[in-house]
């Protein structure tokens, strides 16, 4: 069992070092605030955010960027609470307003309202880049303007961007926030390596003749969630060179954690869900070896008293695991300017085994609830 152990352990090293590797590798990009060149569509599909989305709509008020470079798509899945109306009375009042925004009622096709919506706003956007997010973000001032120069230097089809959990004052909070740090860091990792294999839809751009292409969610469209993920995989697929990160402090999205353990479950579940659809093999792989990492130390606690595995070397996995995580959620976290929350890395760092172990039991077991919606695996 020890040789077992240790072997899983090297090999979880091996990988988070190498994403500490690829982490420096993607260099970090500077504004120069060149003149405005791209034209985007921003996409927001929403369900019942009427308290999340003046913080978004706010955000978008002030960016710095062309009114009449950009145009707003806000998606309504089917809301029964007073997001739409907040958005257009918001819009009305509002000094400084986007020159083009709509609300447009989603039309369900498939399995995946997100995707749905997504497509049915691709399908009327005036402009040759989308951009997507969630409702429950904020954007920075220089978003768009960070998209467009990156754009303008790197000319790429679609660019995967950051995302952090914001206003963090609770353990739960934090412990999120320090999960959302560790994935980052792998996202980063990853394009560094050259094997890049994660997203996120509330910060993700692509060209419109791309998701047309690759003949937008087909053949995934029958998945509730993982519209990010599996554009990605088969952008990557196309056209692996033209698949770039944005480590741009000016490009980061900010969003809420999650205020119950009940919700965070649920929303691992889901993304823990579509795990088996993936079709990137690396993807597969890190999954497979953070999972048996996870899972051998939450055996091993059960081990020890039985005799089985000795308490030192328990220990001593456990601390091979504490440091090399560490590492790279350090570098994540100066980043992204947050690294006074790393005082609750120990803590979380107890917590996250059991909590990875759970999500992955449930995910193969149940379905899950998102938004209101029952999702049957």
């Amino acid at each position: 069992m020890i040789f077992i152990g240790f072997g899983i352990t090297l090999i979880y090293f091996l990988l988070i070092a190498s994403f500490l590797f690829g982490f420096d590798r993607i260099k970090t990009f500077e504004l120069r605030h060149l003149k405005a060149k791209t034209r985007f569509s921003v996409i927001v599909p929403f369900r019942n955010e009427a308290k999340m989305l003046p913080a978004l709509l706010e955000s978008i008020e002030l960016l710095n960027y062309p009114k009449d470079y950009f145009e707003i798509i806000f998606v309504d899945d089917d809301s029964d609470d007073i997001s739409v109306d907040l958005i257009n009375s918001f819009w009305a009042n509002t000094r400084n307003p986007p020159t083009d925004f709509k609300v447009i009622k989603n039309k369900r096709t498939s399995k995946s309202p997100k995707k749905d919506a997504l497509t049915l706003a691709i399908s009327q956007a005036k402009y040759g880049w989308i951009v997507t997010t969630d409702a429950d973000s904020v954007l920075p001032k220089y978003w768009l303007e960070s998209f467009d120069e990156f754009i303008q230097t790197h000319s790429p089809q679609l660019i995967v961007a950051p995302i952090t959990y914001g206003n963090t004052q609770e353990f739960l909070e934090n412990f999120q926030l320090l999960d959302v740090l560790s994935l980052q860091g792998a996202t980063i990792g990853g394009f560094g390596m050259k094997k890049p294999f994660l997203c996120n839809g509330a910060n993700l751009a692509y060209t419109k003749e791309l998701f047309k292409t690759l003949n937008g969610f087909d053949g995934n469209s029958d998945i509730a969630s993982g519209d990010d993920v599996f554009l990605l995989e088969k952008a990557i697929q196309h056209n692996k060179s033209k698949v770039l990160y944005l480590k741009c402090e000016h490009s980061v999205v900010s969003t809420l954690a999650l205020n119950s353990w009940s919700n965070l479950i649920e929303q691992r579940v889901r993304w823990a869900a579509k795990a088996s659809a993936y079709n990137n093999l690396f993807g597969k792989l890190v999954g497979l070896i953070v999972f048996s990492q996870n899972a051998l130390l939450v055996c091993s606690v059960l081990l020890v008293p039985i005799g089985i595995m000795a308490p030192q070397h328990l220990l001593f996995i456990f601390l091979i695991k504490l440091s090399i995580d560490f590492l790279l959620i350090y570098k994540a976290a100066l980043f992204f300017a947050q690294k006074e929350h790393l005082i609750h890395y120990f803590l979380s760092s107890l917590c996250y085994p059991i909590f990875t172990v759970y999500v992955a039991f449930i995910a193969v077991f149940k379905g899950f609830k998102w938004k209101g919606r029952n999702y049957i695996k």
